[in-house]
């Protein structure tokens, strides 16, 4: 049994709960591998193996993404396409997707006896097509789409052949279940269980008095057209990742992605339960 870890040292405790998942996987009889720029940070432990994380997320049955949630957006890139599991251990400030807190190391033992929740997570495929070709990326949690200049951007959105609306807005954000507790919360959108599959839309900041968020069916195809009369672009983020600038007349298709992510959760939560715990309070 593998474990690959992904550790972030700008979040604070990150090194030292990193060192101690070490151990606690060697005392598991689990292989432990980490990438070979953090040589110096783990050079005292000698079971572990350096190796290119993405090569190791390949043939890792584990891997172990140790931070916040954006940590945790990283790894699981890794592993599209991939089987291997995908475990997040918070040291970061709300850590929604983490299936371990930092003071739980000891349920990394579960992961030998296959005692764990494995939640599939599904993710959206957005293309862009252009002269040069086109441009792919998939996401887990949501493309947002907004004016380059912070102005107010005019855009079309498509359900296959059928025109859903016409819309005046900062931006528009299309998200998975997963995505729906971050971004698309912060701009009035529904909270979704992550096991409901469907793709949400929700504008951002709407010039209109009747907007609400809309679901749509994961068989869905969507398409989402610039119609902006400015010199000004879109800008596409994939992620919180710059992926193109749209002018005028461009389009990009989202649909349903072909891979799914799957998440360990060791501690038993219920999606609701981590709601109230680390959503219904104060973040310090």
């Amino acid at each position: 049994m593998k474990a690959a870890l992904y550790p972030n040292f700008q979040k604070p405790n990150a090194l030292s709960c990193a060192r101690e998942v070490c151990d606690v996987l060697d005392r598991c009889g689990i292989e432990v591998s980490v990438s070979e720029v953090f040589r110096n940070d783990f050079s005292d432990k000698h079971f572990v193996k350096f190796e290119d994380i993405r090569e190791a997320a390949k043939t890792a049955d584990y891997v172990l993404a140790i931070g916040g949630d954006g940590t945790i957006l990283r790894c699981a890139k890794l592993l599209i396409g991939s089987d291997t599991k995908l475990l997040g251990i918070n040291t970061g400030t709300l850590g929604f997707m983490a299936g371990l807190e930092a003071d739980q190391l000891d349920k990394l033992s579960l992961l030998t006896t296959g005692e764990y929740e494995l939640s599939p997570r599904m993710t959206l495929d957005v293309v862009y097509h252009s002269d040069d070709g086109d441009k792919t990326a998939t996401v887990l949690n949501e493309v947002s789409a907004r004016s380059g200049s912070f102005r107010i951007c005019e855009f079309e959105v498509y359900s296959e052949s059928y025109l859903v609306g016409r819309y005046r807005a900062d931006g528009v954000l299309f998200s998975t279940p997963s995505g729906s507790t971050a971004y698309a919360l912060s701009a009035g959108g529904p909270v979704i269980e992550p096991d409901l599959e469907c793709i949400e839309m929700t504008l951002i900041c709407p010039h209109s008095l009747f907007s609400r968020a809309t679901m749509f069916s994961p068989q869905r195809k969507l398409i989402m057209k610039d119609v902006t009369v400015r010199d000004d672009s879109m800008v596409i983020n994939v992620d919180g990742e710059l992926f193109v600038s749209l002018r005028n007349g461009d389009s990009i298709e989202i649909c349903r992605g072909k891979n799914n992510i799957n998440f360990i959760n060791l501690i038993g939560n219920s999606f609701h339960e981590s709601l109230c715990k680390k959503m219904c309070k104060p973040i310090k």
